[in-house]
């Protein structure tokens, strides 16, 4: 059954309106003026709307892009941050709107001081403010739970009309206070600014009315016109009056008396003991109507996002009532919540833990604005569009007001959010994908850098060395072992991309077929995956070598080293592998050729290096991929055994070389781990290899380019007893410093 949306832009400015003129308005603000001047309270409500501002032109901008749906600014920030960060924001938003109903119902019962007073006078007995708070919010509940948002959208007219009247009386009036007020802007002063953000927590609660209509977005006929122009117009002529108000204030009244009398308003304006408890009133009940009405949405939106781990909640709290959808089950939580803080009673710790809680959420609102523009995305077309300088204001000064105000609260609540995100994801974990605002800022970080780094190289030569592998392997079901050391490589030091080869040509079914197998590979990898992983469609071995040395390197990074693979035990595979050698040793990169075997790795057995006198150039490279692989944590525990084979009166020449590059290298070899071994005449060095590496978890030997001419598939082959092997052939010596 589809529900027909019913409200206009109305609602929506008269909600934020009446709100931002609430009951900071009559309770507090007098009290902010005689603390911090009239200069000070003038920066608390420019410093306010630093924060409201820039959220609110964000809500409108976002507004106008997309359809807003029910659950208004969650609503936003979930389809925006994804649906785990939605819900973190979006509980403790809810948590803040269902505690501003409370807020709301402890400063509409200030308007019956005069009856407390009575009380205290007549029977000699101190009320509670309980006594009036409780009672009102149990009605209040009744008519919201039985009327719904109905009731509360007709009530704000006639609000409005009474807050516009009271407001006006006020501006009119004088009293004898004006005589003792000696205000003028030459004598004006910043008063106790040590108080500045204990003042600006309790006052701030005020400003933040300017999204409460935002919450009707599911009641809505047309939500982008109506968010923009309605939150916009409320938020900047609440900035207008809060500066009127402030200067009407500090001209009628002496700091004193606007400390001491949170009723100074009533004593200042025309009728003011009857106009100011009347306006008091109409305002906070309509701001507690308006809250009441918007944090069951947002709680509803959260349940039919699965928000919460057990599915009978959510699908109880997302219940709506048949003839118009109203939240029912989630606002009677919402008054229960609002009643448990109404019991409370004291207003000013309710509007600091309202203020922290807002301050998330707007700073969350004005930073998916800011990444939205510098994402740059083609989807992002809204009809209404702020400034990304200002959005970063509003992010930035939201964040920095919240450790201002308090640092424990703050710091409290960032905590709480993590562990809440933390454990969230974890019965939702089909929910972690990257959602498009973060995936557009990466792609425009990742083009902004790669065309940096490539102009950076055409003024100066790269000369410090890290790999940059690109692997390619038809085998990626049968065997992982390119895969893992591709991993190992990648994993902190260096750039790893793997590219599954398809055979044939390029067609729309070798590419349905290259899609399906790309999904498979990624699930197959899991979350411990460091490598860019993709696919590639060739007719031949040669033609996908050829095609991939030529892609730039993920890193901004030209690809500096290519990986080929064989299977040690069948090695079919191997002669296409030399054949190849030529081509890519041409584009000078280095070359290496792993030869898998199938016994299994036991990582605490180290990774051995052969090194000859003869391998020249490779040593260095040998050395320094077995310490980019040891980092992998796969490899924490195993340790790097360097062996050199060398005649004998070479020994001490080579020891002593080495010692010297283990040391000046910083390298986390031991002397210990360094061994020579003699080279026996009638003992070859294949057999002295098996002999001493049968256990490694990896075995490193170096290759000429000329040996493999002459020996071609003979210098691969013999190590029978051997586990893993990786042949290293280096273009270039690397240095070791």
């Amino acid at each position: 059954m589809s529900i027909n949306k019913k409200f206009g832009t109305a609602p929506v400015f008269f909600t934020a309106i009446s709100t931002i003129l609430g009951a900071i308005l009559f309770l507090r603000f007098g009290s902010a003026v005689g603390t911090l001047g009239f200069f000070g309270v003038v920066m608390i409500v420019i410093l306010g709307h630093v924060v409201t501002i820039p959220t609110a032109l964000a809500i409108s901008e976002i507004a106008t892009n997309k359809r807003v749906e029910g659950g208004g600014e969650y609503f936003i920030i979930s389809r925006s941050f994804g649906l785990n960060i939605g819900a973190t924001i979006g509980i403790a938003l809810f948590f803040s709107q269902a505690i501003s109903v409370a807020f709301y119902v402890i400063a509409f019962t200030e308007a019956f001081d005069f009856f407390f007073v009575y009380i205290k006078d007549t029977y000699n007995t101190i009320l509670p403010r309980q006594a009036v708070s409780i009672p009102m919010m149990l009605l209040l509940s009744a008519l919201i739970l039985t009327k719904g948002a109905n009731v509360g959208v007709k009530a704000l007219y006639f609000v409005v009309v009474i807050l516009g009247i009271s407001l006006i009386l006020f501006f009119l009036g004088t009293t004898e206070y004006a005589a003792q007020s000696d205000f003028s802007f030459a004598n004006a002063e910043f008063r106790n600014l040590d108080k500045f953000f204990i003042v600006f927590a309790i006052i701030f609660p005020a400003f933040t009315g300017m999204t409460a209509g935002v919450g009707l977005s599911g009641d809505l006929k047309n939500p982008r016109k109506s968010i923009p122009t309605g939150t916009i117009a409320a938020t900047l002529l609440g900035l207008v009056i809060y500066f009127f108000i402030a200067y009407k204030l500090v001209i009628s009244a002496s700091p004193n008396d606007l400390i001491n009398d949170q009723f100074i308003m009533g004593k200042i304006s025309i009728w003011g003991m009857i106009v100011i408890p009347i306006g008091l009133a109409a305002s906070t009940i309509s701001s507690a109507l308006g809250s009441v009405m918007v944090a069951p949405r947002t709680l509803q939106a959260l349940a039919k996002d699965a928000s919460f781990p057990i599915q009978g909640v959510n699908k109880w709290l997302s219940h709506g009532r048949k003839k118009d959808n109203e939240p029912i089950n989630a606002s009677l939580l919402t008054v229960i919540i609002a009643l448990v803080f109404v019991s409370l009673g004291n207003i000013d710790t309710v509007a600091q833990i309202i203020s922290m809680f807002f301050m998330v959420t707007y700073g969350s609102l004005s930073l998916i604005s800011l990444l939205n523009h510098f994402g740059s995305s083609p989807s992002y077309r809204p009809s209404f569009k702020s400034k990304w300088y200002l959005s970063l204001i509003g992010f930035v000064v939201s964040v920095w007001i919240m450790f201002k105000i308090n640092m424990t609260y703050a710091t409290i609540a960032i905590i709480l959010m993590v562990i809440l995100y933390i454990y969230i994801s974890s019965y939702n974990k089909s929910r972690k994908g990257l959602v498009s605002v973060f995936a557009n800022v990466i792609f425009q970080l990742n083009r902004i850098l790669q065309v940096f780094l490539q102009k950076q190289s055409n003024k100066e030569e790269y000369t410090e060395w890290r790999p940059s592998a690109i692997c390619i392997s038809k085998n990626s079901f049968k065997r992982d072992n390119a895969f893992r050391l591709l991993n190992w490589l990648s994993y902190k030091y260096g750039f790893g991309t793997y590219l599954h080869r398809i055979d044939g040509y390029y067609s729309k079914s070798t590419y349905e077929q290259s899609e399906k197998e790309l999904k498979k590979l990624l699930k197959n990898v899991g979350t411990n995956n460091y490598v860019y992983i993709d696919t590639i469609i060739s007719p031949s071995y040669t033609s996908a070598i050829a095609q991939a040395i030529q892609i730039p390197g993920i890193a901004g990074m030209e690809n500096n080293m290519v990986i080929f693979e064989y299977d040690k035990e069948e090695p079919t595979g191997l002669k296409e592998i030399i054949d190849n050698f030529k081509l890519v040793n041409a584009g000078n990169f280095d070359v290496c050729i792993l030869a898998s075997s199938r016994k299994p790795v036991y990582y605490k057995n180290g990774i051995h290096i052969w090194l000859r006198n003869a391998d020249g150039e490779n040593g260095n490279l040998m050395i320094l991929l077995s310490f980019i692989i040891s980092g992998h944590p796969d490899w924490k525990s195993a340790g790097i055994k360097i062996f050199n084979i060398c005649k004998k009166e070479k020994s001490n020449e080579v020891r002593e070389q080495l010692n010297k590059l283990v040391t000046e290298g910083r390298l986390p070899i031991t002397l210990q781990n360094i061994e020579i071994i003699i080279q026996k005449e009638d003992v070859s060095a294949k057999s002295i290899i098996n002999e001493y590496s049968a256990d490694a978890a990896l075995t490193i030997i170096g290759f000429r380019d000329e040996l493999l001419k002459h020996e071609e598939n003979n210098f691969f082959t013999g190590y029978d007893d051997v586990g893993n092997i990786l042949f290293v052939n280096s273009h270039n010596e690397k240095i070791i410093e």
